[in-house]
């Protein structure tokens, strides 16, 4: 596809985004996004990790190494696959099938190791993007030209993207592809102290790619590099010493870290970015619901449909991703609950 003639798909693009592993991204990636499609909304998942966590989470390990081993043919279907000839410069991005895990109106794009190849090639097109050099521009938003054309055939209201617990290349281009993010934040000392570089580096994206979009092409295709904070959401999946007992102490440090690392830096630079329509940016909040996180992630089940806990525990996660759920879609439609 010519990159003057690409247009973006009206799909919102989010991730749940936090720098710190171990904050529970993609339990809360696969919960949120089955719940909205409970809703009646149509959700791609994209598996932008190398690791492939939210691959093996929603697809049976048989079917995983198959994806795996045959990822590099002519008739693969992961994300690499679809990235691979941008990789090899032989191509633009090839058109690959997402995957239906069971759930009415949710899709998957499969993740890939080889991901890590292309998030080394992004760190080049990075820089190419700085000479104007088309090439760059074509491997930055590679990602989202492929977003555009499954979004487009599946008519998908909603794509979550889940990305790796760091801040390189990768997450850049997924950042600045996203019309919004959510930060999960454990209650804990390391992702309260992870909070102080979140939002630096954030700006620090922001800035550069407009920086580089000053200087495009006027061909280029460009992402919008406008992500807008939704808000966070404490969670307690990763446990630290008794973080069940400890959980309210954490609560007002994460409240005033937010504000002061992430929706004050984000304001500074474009208020929009961290809207003032939002007065309050906790999202909800999910507790430790103990046996139910192992059995979701071994049964490939959001929290609430599992056969392991009680059944009040199974309604409690319901609830708890429900009204986070109904909160996130009232805020990319443009309220403020």
């Amino acid at each position: 596809m010519s990159p003057a003639r690409i247009t973006r798909s009206r799909a919102a693009r989010v991730t749940v985004f936090n720098h710190k592993g171990g904050v529970g991204k993609t339990t809360l990636t696969v919960n949120l996004a089955t719940t909205l499609a409970e809703m009646g909304r149509r959700v791609l998942l994209v598996d932008s990790d190398p690791q492939c966590n939210l691959t093996s989470y929603l697809v049976d390990s048989d079917v995983v190494d198959d994806l795996l081993d045959n990822s590099d043919g002519p008739h693969g279907k992961t994300v690499w696959s679809a990235l691979k000839p941008i990789h090899e410069a032989v191509g633009g991005v090839a058109a690959i099938p997402p995957i239906e895990p069971g759930v009415e109106n949710l899709f998957l794009l499969p993740g890939d190791i080889r991901l890590s190849e292309f998030e080394t090639d992004l760190a080049e097109f990075w820089s190419q993007c700085y000479q104007r050099k088309m090439r760059g521009f074509r491997g930055t938003t590679a990602l989202s030209e492929l977003i555009n054309v499954v979004s487009k055939e599946h008519e998908i209201d909603y794509v979550f993207y889940d990305s790796g617990p760091n801040i390189g290349p990768l997450n850049r281009a997924i950042l600045l592809d996203c019309d919004f993010f959510v930060v999960p934040v454990a209650c804990d000392l390391f992702s309260l102290r992870a909070l102080k570089t979140l939002g630096i580096t954030l700006v620090d994206w922001i800035s550069q790619w407009s920086n580089i979009t000053a200087l495009a092409p006027e061909e280029a295709y460009l992402l919008p590099g406008h992500p807008v904070f939704l808000g966070y959401i404490p969670e307690g999946f990763r446990v630290y010493g008794g973080i069940a007992r400890e959980h309210s102490r954490f609560l007002a440090s994460i409240e005033k870290e937010i504000h002061s690392q992430v929706v004050a830096l984000l304001r500074d630079l474009d208020p929009e970015l961290a809207p003032g329509r939002l007065r309050d940016f906790r999202l909800g909040e999910v507790k430790h619901f103990g046996a139910l996180v192992p059995a979701s992630q071994r049964e490939g089940q959001p929290l609430y449909a599992v056969t392991a806990g009680s059944p009040a525990q199974r309604e409690q996660a319901r609830n708890a991703f429900a009204s986070i759920a109904r909160k996130i879609d009232a805020r990319v439609q443009g309220g403020s609950p």
